[in-house]
C-alpha cells in the first residue's frame, strides 16, 4: 500500500506543477542484453526506480524552423528548466518518505557543461529507453520518442531513487519501433546532416558536428518538425 501511496503522490506533484505526463520504469530494465548503453545502476547501486517527467514543446516553436533556430532552442532550455524544478520538488519529496532521488542530466551540454561521453554522446542513461519501458510511447527511424499526445515533441527528464514505485507492466508495452515510421522517410530526407540512414541508424557525430560547427551549438529540429505523428 505504502508503494501506491508514495506513486501518486508523485504523481499528483508533477501534475501539480505543469508536467504533461510521467511514467515510472522498473531500473531493471536497464540490464537487458539489448540494451548497450549507459545504466542507471552505474551510478546509484541500489536503483529501483526510474521515474520519467515530460512536457510538450509548443509547436509555435517548430513551426519557425529552420529560421527559428534561436527561439526553438530557447524554447527547449525553457522546458528542460521548468522540468528540473518539477524534478527537485519531487526528489525532495521521495527524500522526505526515507528514500533517495538524484536528477539525471537532460542535456548532452548545455550551460557550459558537457553532460555526455564526448567519445560515444551518449548520455549518463537514455531517458528514451526508460521512457519506452515506462509505457510513454516508442522509438521513432529519427531515434526520438514518439509519444501518443504530443509525437516526438517533447521534452523530458528523468529521476533515479531507490523507492518502490508502481511500475508499467511488461505486457503493456507498444512495439519498440513505431509502426507508423516503416514507410515514412521524410526525417531522413530532411536532415541537413545527412546523419539519419533508411536501415534505422544514427549518426551522432554527424548530428553533434552540425549542431556545435554549423549551428553554433544551436539545436537543429527539422526531423521533429516534419515527423507527421
Amino acid at each position: 500500500m505504502r508503494e501506491i501511496a508514495l506513486t501518486k503522490k508523485v504523481e499528483d506533484t508533477a501534475f501539480k506543477m505543469n508536467a504533461d505526463f510521467i511514467g515510472i520504469a522498473d531500473a531493471a530494465c536497464f540490464e537487458n542484453p539489448e540494451y548497450t548503453g549507459n545504466k542507471p545502476q552505474n551510478v546509484m547501486a541500489d536503483v529501483r526506480s526510474v521515474i520519467v517527467l515530460g512536457v510538450g514543446v509548443p509547436k509555435g516553436a517548430f513551426d519557425t524552423l529552420p529560421a527559428g533556430r534561436a527561439e526553438y532552442t530557447n524554447t527547449l532550455m525553457a522546458a528542460t528548466a521548468t522540468l528540473r524544478i518539477v524534478a527537485f520538488q519531487i526528489a525532495k519529496l521521495i527524500e522526505k518518505e526515507g528514500y533517495k532521488a538524484t536528477i539525471v542530466p537532460t542535456e548532452g551540454s548545455e550551460f557550459g557543461y558537457w553532460y555526455a561521453d564526448r567519445e560515444t554522446l551518449k548520455a549518463n542513461l537514455s531517458i528514451k529507453y526508460a521512457a519506452y519501458h515506462a509505457g510513454l510511447g516508442n522509438f521513432g527511424r529519427n531515434h526520438l520518442l514518439i509519444t501518443k499526445d504530443f509525437g516526438p515533441r517533447v521534452r523530458m527528464t528523468a529521476i533515479l531513487t531507490d523507492a518502490p514505485l508502481e511500475k508499467e507492466e511488461k505486457g503493456t508495452l507498444l512495439p519498440f519501433i513505431n509502426e507508423k515510421c516503416s514507410n515514412c522517410m521524410k526525417c531522413i530526407e530532411v536532415c541537413p546532416a545527412g546523419a539519419i540512414s533508411r536501415d534505422g541508424k544514427i549518426d551522432r557525430q554527424k548530428c553533434a558536428q552540425y549542431m556545435f560547427n554549423v549551428l553554433g551549438g544551436l539545436r537543429c529540429g527539422l526531423c521533429v518538425k516534419v515527423c507527421p505523428q
